[in-house]
């Protein structure tokens, strides 16, 4: 590590909010830099005091509202809201509060490998390993980092995260909120997939949460803008330089479709009269037009590093997909079900509901304060019934009511255990030959699971038993 960087960090009293999986790195990290780390967290259980424990690191569990005495910096994690009482406290204190993504951008050395950035509604999870699998395609020492898993600070700062050998370039996913808490980060290249209404709770308003996602176009990153979503355009605008893709046939300066093949003509030695077949469409998996936009995205970020057409190709080949995205689970007596769990807000459950046919579509959960009127509008045509659950099931019902009011509609207000398994006994009951059984909730989880995942291995549960 770079003395004057080491230097910069000694003795500095750091308040980390937040013991969480981002959290603990950065209070690692900093404490081996030689900062007076107080680590708080509103929790207060021996599982989380047993993680949270480390070298120079203090540690106070039961008390996220009180900001530590004489603290000179806030590293929050990035579910903390910024209404939340200990992040209030600190900007009135004129005490600087950072996320852990800055952090990470603030350690790196001299020689610190550049950052390919994704972020948007939805999609950032399948940009970032696509990418992944590109570069190293091409030969290049890469890892995926950020929102979708590793922390990034411990890869950046050498923590427990770190190669042995340095990466030659970091794939990085980032959400709203990360973004939110950064101020000086500058990706090569960084791409806004999309823009739709989500986490309005946490910003405040669709405005702000835009806003959020905009600054991944910092100055000096080229930035790759989505040419079909409009939101992505006019983030872009400002940009110092840019390109696009489309799922369209593209012009100079994008990429994207022409018949069965996927093309470039931004990075190619002469774009207006030249194209790079890149890949072909079947060698996008799964499927469906958006993930050809999120193949498209990736391959933009890719070629702005270098990477060429061939190891494009390659790396779409290598990619397999993370589960409960558009996932196939079964087919039982000719229908199709289809685990999307991950579609947790009206943005990506339209992706989903888009990429079939004749659909039994399995919906709910928390809306977190969405609109789902455009939503069942745009797929009415395609509805053969649709069966409820979860916490906010009225309110996509009363949508359905307005917009589809010829489809079946079966209301499951069960919320124990067995739920799902009369879920998807409804949906079938509903579903004839050639039919897709499509788990796309539009809603978050929480009301009923743990989580994403949790609800989507319960619907593969279910559907293994009703094969049975």
């Amino acid at each position: 590590m770079d003395a004057e960087l080491m230097t910069a960090w000694n003795g500095l009293r750091v308040c980390v909010a937040g013991a969480g999986l981002s959290g603990r790195a950065a209070a690692r990290v900093l404490a081996a830099r030689g900062a007076e780390v107080t680590l708080v967290d509103a929790r207060d259980d021996e599982s989380l005091s047993a993680k949270a424990a480390a070298p120079g690191v203090t540690v106070r569990l039961g008390d996220g509202d009180t900001l530590p005495p004489g603290t000179e910096l806030v590293v929050t994690s990035p579910g903390w809201r910024p209404t939340a009482p200990l992040l209030r406290t600190a900007a009135a204190a004129g005490v600087e509060v950072i996320g852990e993504v800055e952090l990470a951008w603030r350690l790196r050395g001299p020689d610190a490998p550049p950052w390919l950035a994704i972020t948007g509604t939805d999609g950032k999870t399948t940009v970032v390993r696509m990418l992944a699998r590109m570069l190293e395609a091409a030969g290049h020492r890469t890892i995926a980092v950020g929102n979708v898993g590793t922390p990034i600070v411990e890869v950046v700062a050498g923590g427990e995260g770190a190669a042995p050998e340095p990466y030659d370039v970091l794939a990085v996913e980032l959400s709203s909120f990360q973004l939110h808490w950064s101020s000086s980060i500058r990706p090569l290249a960084a791409t806004v997939l999309n823009v739709a209404p989500d986490h309005i709770d946490w910003h405040g308003s669709f405005e702000e949460y835009a806003a959020a996602k905009g600054k991944v176009f910092a100055p000096g990153t080229l930035a790759v803008v989505n040419a079909d979503d409009e939101w992505s355009v006019r983030l872009g605008a400002n940009a110092e330089r840019s390109v696009g893709f489309t799922l369209g046939v593209p012009g100079p300066g994008r990429l994207g479709v022409v018949e069965e093949l996927l093309v470039d003509r931004a990075f190619t030695g002469d774009p207006v009269r030249e194209a790079a077949e890149l890949a072909e469409l079947a060698d996008v998996r799964p499927f469906a037009p958006h993930n050809v936009a999120n193949a498209l995205a990736a391959a933009a970020l890719a070629r702005a590093y270098g990477v060429p057409p061939e190891a494009v190709r390659e790396g779409l080949r290598r990619f397999r997909p993370d589960p409960h995205r558009i996932e196939h689970v079964a087919t039982v007596a000719d229908v199709d079900y289809v685990n999307d769990s991950k579609a947790t807000n009206p943005h990506a459950a339209a992706a989903s509901l888009a990429a079939f046919r004749s659909i039994v579509w399995i919906a709910g959960g928390l809306l977190k304060g969405a609109e789902v009127d455009e939503l069942v509008q745009s797929c009415a045509d395609r509805l053969r019934g649709v069966v409820l659950m979860g916490a906010d099931r009225a309110r996509i019902a009363e949508a359905l009511a307005r917009h589809a009011p010829d489809v079946p509609v079966v209301d499951v207000a069960d919320t124990d255990t067995g739920a799902m398994d009369r879920v998807v006994t409804e949906a079938a009951r509903l579903a004839r030959p050639g039919d897709t059984v499509l788990l796309a909730p539009v809603g978050a989880s929480m009301d009923m699971f743990t989580g994403y995942p949790a609800r989507g291995e319960a619907f593969a549960a279910a559907v293994g038993r009703l094969a049975e």
